[in-house]
């Protein structure tokens, strides 16, 4: 077996391991929780790595050496003892012992000091699931189930006209917009009410710009004097969507990233610099994050899903029918409330050479700016006219660089 495929095993086992034990330690169990499951699953891959060279009996043998150490862990637990954790640590560094003349000696030392960290990091990670509520530790396993359980049994083939539907392909998309998202609320829930202006900018455009303009313009109709922080919050998270633009092209079709850098690259730079002046001219006032939502529902999930394919579908049609010149009302029409599916379904069509690099980064662009009019218009009807009046002069600066980039970059 490839030195890489074993690691690959070794590191499935972990995350498996940490999943289940984050819930059972949330659950509040004393037999067996977040540092206890990785080791048991770090233990059987080793024995059947040992198997190999020494017979499948010790598979068995681990099985039964478990049953021995769960029958001792209820009677401990009975007595209000600790839990298991030492136990299967002992059994395992003895497989890694067993292991180590016959197997491969940087694995041997990895899982070692991996068991050691895990060890060692007890109240970090104990910390980490007493910090997690129910609704967070439900969006965690939402996660699992998108990515490990429907990605892996969808067909991976193309269906339908133009063929540019891949079931598979299209809910990859999904699960790596999730992951973005669910990382940012992670990263909130962690800081909270606390997070400053910056941290709550960036993390608003990891989780949804569109849905942090919304929620920070409601806030300034009843609160007008944090109508100054409420703009700056929105401008980052504003900025925050080029950069998460630049990393889903980077991850669907990497050599189209070397072209659309530079526009959406120049985009970036100036939606930070107009941030950044917004920020020094108010950055003495007070304001907290907005409550964020679970990101990983599997109703938005297979509703993403649908409206990427219906992209997909629309873009491949009207380039047939109309040319690259019907892609950009596409683009104004899908990038008014999400920017992430045509920009995906883009990102795929130039990485199989369905679309000019030129022109795909143009239609990307034109839906982020139509993202741009449509957060400015649901402050201009949701917010108080402070907040509006003080987005307005950065709002028009960046359709304006936008547009000269449209218009005067090189093809």
């Amino acid at each position: 077996m490839e030195l890489s495929t074993i690691f690959q095993n070794l590191g499935i086992a972990l995350g498996l391991g940490l999943l289940v034990g984050m819930q059972r330690e949330s659950a509040a169990t004393s037999l067996a929780g977040i540092r206890t499951f990785p080791l048991l699953t770090l233990l059987g891959t080793l024995c059947a790595l040992l198997s190999v060279s020494y017979g499948g009996w010790l598979v068995g043998a681990g099985l039964l050496a478990l049953a021995l150490l769960i029958v001792i862990g209820k009677y401990n637990e009975e007595k209000r003892h600790a839990g298991l954790t030492t136990e299967i640590a002992m059994l395992l560094m003895y497989s890694v012992g067993a292991y180590l003349p016959h197997g491969q000696r940087t694995i041997a030392i990895a899982v070692g000091v991996g068991i050691a960290v895990l060890l060692h990091f007890k109240g970090e990670l104990h910390e980490i699931v007493s910090r997690l509520g129910v609704n967070d530790i439900k969006a965690i396993m939402q996660f699992a189930l998108i990515s490990f359980v429907i990605l892996p049994v969808l067909p991976n083939r193309t269906f339908g006209p133009y063929n540019v539907i891949n079931p598979r392909n299209v809910w990859l998309m999904v699960v790596l917009i999730v992951g973005i998202s669910l990382g940012g609320y992670i990263i909130y829930k962690f800081f909270g009410q606390g997070a400053g202006i910056v941290l709550g900018g960036i993390l608003g455009g990891l989780v949804s710009s569109t849905a942090t303009t919304i929620s920070y313009a409601r806030r300034t109709k009843t609160a007008p004097q944090g109508s100054g922080l409420a703009a700056i919050i929105v401008m980052i998270a504003s900025s925050v969507v080029f950069a998460r633009l630049m990393l889903e092209v980077a991850v669907v079709a990497p050599g189209f990233l070397a072209v659309a850098a530079w526009p959406l690259g120049i985009m970036l730079a100036a939606m930070v610099c107009l941030a950044a002046w917004m920020w020094w001219r108010n950055k003495h006032d007070q304001e907290t994050m907005p409550q964020m939502e679970n990101p990983t529902e599997l109703k938005s999930a297979i509703v993403f899903a649908l409206l990427y394919a219906g992209i997909l579908l629309a873009v491949a049609a009207v380039k047939d029918r109309f040319g690259s010149s019907g892609l950009y009302t596409v683009a104004a029409i899908s990038g008014l409330t999400d920017v992430d599916a045509i920009t995906l379904s883009t990102s795929q069509l130039v990485g199989t050479d369905r679309l000019p690099v030129n022109v795909g980064w143009r239609v990307i662009l034109v839906a982020a700016l139509s993202n741009l009019v449509f957060k400015f218009g649901a402050v201009l009807s949701l917010g108080h006219r402070q907040m509006m009046l003080k987005l307005a002069t950065a709002y028009g600066v960046a359709l304006i660089i936008g547009i000269v980039l449209l218009l005067a970059w090189p093809n």
